[in-house]
Order: structure tokens, then C-alpha cells, then sequence
């Protein structure tokens, strides 16, 4: 079928990207689904950090491929082997299946899916290949979603169902920055009853991890980011004090849970430095690969703290995402407020230069019916 997409056509374009357009939006074909498949239709997907790091080269995938790896939307076919979800029914998209087979799917989320990951850095989809046409060119699958688009071929476990109830634009951030987000702190932190918890780093993950602490309702809430609206923005979610990196600095502010979501070298070193002595430092941020921090280890000895590595929340999406839905549903959860603004698909280059300034907390691209 004809579908209408965002294609990333070269890796690491100058900025400003709407000048040197690394994107652009065009027909493509896509194929039918295969077995253990499903077609999707879809009605908003999210800009996340992630899909800026393949723009600036950050995150080196092959090319030309089709963005996008936070979405949602209606099953509209399916291919052989699938009997476990109806057509029309919502799906919320997830950049990491798991394959179920692996060691890595026996860690309870904390350790990524092997062939998964190795499908994602291929460009295919988890059982194998590629669905996606231009011009008679293969065109690559990005995290086995390329949600920037009007329908999208994914295997049957990078998707997870949800109610109707639910809003395209809130059940696609439920399946990147709140799984994240959410993830580090429930699934990575564990907090307990009055445990203090710090965000570094108020993108759309970040925040997500504010709403998810605030939720809980167990103690201090800290947002931390260097940009003043979005320290507005955390208080809203319910941030109990917001500061500046500098300003923790300077103020000696520690907390017993911090969890650093800037992907960025010196935001690690900040949630380091702010973990309270006995507490845990959770790092879910992707740096460039080359980023490097400097830490004390007699501190991690002396103090008797922790640092943990969570990707994509330590979780595992079929159990997870569910319970964002519920927590959601309970009224104690408004994920909607992440979503900061909604772009049009064409829209999609100057949408990145937003991410790469900072000033975006979750852009979603609309699709009409």
C-alpha cells in the first residue's frame, strides 16, 4: 500500500535541520504484514531525544530509514499467526520487543532483549526484514516502529493494546518517555515511603519521571533542568522544589533517589553529586558515545551509593504499560500534560531543531483519520 512517511535520508546534517532538511516527508510502499505482524494506521506519534540522536549522528543507523519510535494507533490488519489482538483495537508501539527467547527477556526488564536489539541496529523488524519501499530501494525500519508515518508494519510484540478511552497522543508518550521515565523510577529506584527523589533533566522523560514520583506521593519531588519554563512546567506536575543544576550545586541539595534523564555527561556528574549518602543515582539519558564523566569512587565507597543503568525503564512493556493506562484511568496520572505542543508531519525538521534547543518537553505529530 501507499503510505506517506518521514525518511531520514543523511546522518549528521548541519543545523539549523529546517534549512539543511536531513528529513523529508515522501511516499513510500509498504508491504503487507507477515506472520506474526500487524498493519497500523497511525494517530500521533512523539519526538523524543532519540530520534534526534540518529538525526545528529548521535546514534548511527543505517540510512535512508523512517523515523519514529513513539507512537499509537489502530490495527487496521493481520498477518498469519496473530490472534491475540482484534482489528480496531489501539495499540501503543514500544521501540524494544522482546523476543521472549533470550536470556536477556528472563531479567524481569532489566536487561535489554537481545534480538531485539540486534533488529534494531539492523533496521529490521524483530522476526526479520523489511516492510518499507521508495522508488524500488529498501528503506529501514527505525527501532521496529518508524511511527513518523501514516500506517506502520511492526511485528506483534512491539505492540501492546489498550482502551479505547484512551487518547492517541497520550497512549503514544506511554510507550517511550513514560515507560522511561516511569521505568526508572518504579522499576530502577524502587522508592519507599519518604524517600526524596530528584529529576535531572525535564525533557519528555524527565518529566515523566516527575509525574510518576509525584504520583506515589512518598516524599520531596526535585525537578532539575536549566531552562526556566520547564522548571514552571515540573511544579505543575508536582514538583515539590525545582532548581537549576547550578543551584544544587551551589545549595548542596541532595536527595535519596536521583534520576538523570538529560543523556548528557555533565547532568550524569550533577545526579552523582546530589545522590544523598545510602541513596542510588539512576541514569537513563543516552550521551554521545564518546561522552565522558567524572565521578569520585571513595564517594560511591564512603557514602554507600549506588548508581544504576535503566534503558528504556528497566521494563517490560506488556506488564508496564497497562499500568500507566490504569494509573492514567485513576485520574493521579495526567500524562497529557507532557505533550507540550502538536506539529504537523511536515513540520518534522523544524520539530527536531525544537528538541535540539531544549525547549521541547513531547511534540506529537497528529495524523488525520
Amino acid at each position: 500500500m501507499k503510505i506517506r512517511g518521514a525518511v531520514l535520508e543523511e546522518i549528521g546534517r548541519q543545523r539549523p535541520f529546517a534549512d539543511s532538511r536531513p528529513i523529508t516527508v515522501s511516499d513510500l510502499e509498504l508491504d503487507p504484514p507477515g506472520e506474526n505482524e500487524i498493519l497500523v494506521r497511525i494517530e500521533a506519534a512523539g519526538l523524543c531525544h532519540s530520534d534526534l540522536s540518529v538525526v545528529d549522528g548521535n546514534r548511527v543507523r543505517p540510512v535512508p530509514m523512517l523515523l519514529g519510535h513513539e507512537a499509537a494507533g489502530i490495527v487496521e490488519q493481520l498477518g498469519s499467526g496473530v490472534d491475540d489482538v482484534e482489528v480496531g483495537t489501539r495499540v501503543v508501539m514500544t521501540f524494544l520487543p522482546r523476543c521472549g527467547d533470550c536470556p536477556a527477556c528472563d531479567s524481569n526488564g532489566r536487561m535489554p532483549c537481545v534480538n531485539g536489539s540486534a533488529a534494531n541496529n539492523e533496521g529490521t523488524l524483530l522476526g526479520g526484514g523489511l516492510r518499507l519501499h521508495r522508488d524500488g530501494n529498501e528503506v529501514k525500519h527505525h527501532l521496529g516502529v518508524s511511527g513518523f508515518a501514516t500506517h506502520a508494519v511492526v511485528d506483534r510484540r512491539s505492540v501492546v493494546p489498550v482502551g479505547s478511552d484512551v487518547p492517541p497522543a497520550v497512549a503514544a508518550v506511554l510507550g517511550c518517555a513514560v515507560l522511561t521515565g516511569g521505568g526508572a523510577i518504579l522499576n530502577a529506584a524502587h522508592p519507599q515511603p519518604g524517600d526524596s527523589i530528584m529529576v535531572v533533566g525535564l525533557g519528555g522523560v524527565g518529566m515523566a519521571a516527575v509525574l510518576t514520583a509525584a504520583s506515589l506521593g512518598h516524599g520531596d519531588v526535585i525537578g532539575v533542568d536549566s531552562v526556566p519554563e520547564k522548571l514552571v512546567t515540573a511544579r505543575e506536575l508536582g514538583a515539590t522544589r525545582v532548581f537549576t543544576p547550578q543551584e544544587v550545586a551551589d545549595q548542596g541539595i541532595r536527595a535519596t533517589i536521583v534520576v538523570e534523564a538529560a543523556g548528557n555527561a555533565r547532568a550524569f556528574e550533577t545526579a552523582v553529586a546530589a545522590t544523598a549518602p545510602g541513596g542510588t543515582t539512576v541514569t537513563v539519558g543516552l550521551p554521545a558515545p564518546d561522552a565522558r564523566s567524572s565521578i569520585s569512587p571513595l564517594g560511591l565507597v564512603a557514602e554507600a551509593r549506588t548508581i544504576v543503568g535503566s534503558y528504556l525503564g528497566s521494563a517490560v512493556p506488556a506488564r508496564d504499560i497497562p499500568r500507566y493506562e490504569q494509573m492514567w484511568r485513576d485520574g493521579n496520572f495526567p500524562v497529557e500534560k507532557l505533550v507540550s505542543s502538536t506539529i504537523t508531519l511536515d513540520e518534522i525538521n523544524a520539530g527536531m531543531d525544537e528538541l535540539a534547543d531544549g525547549r521541547a518537553i513531547r511534540q506529537v505529530i497528529e495524523f488525520a483519520d
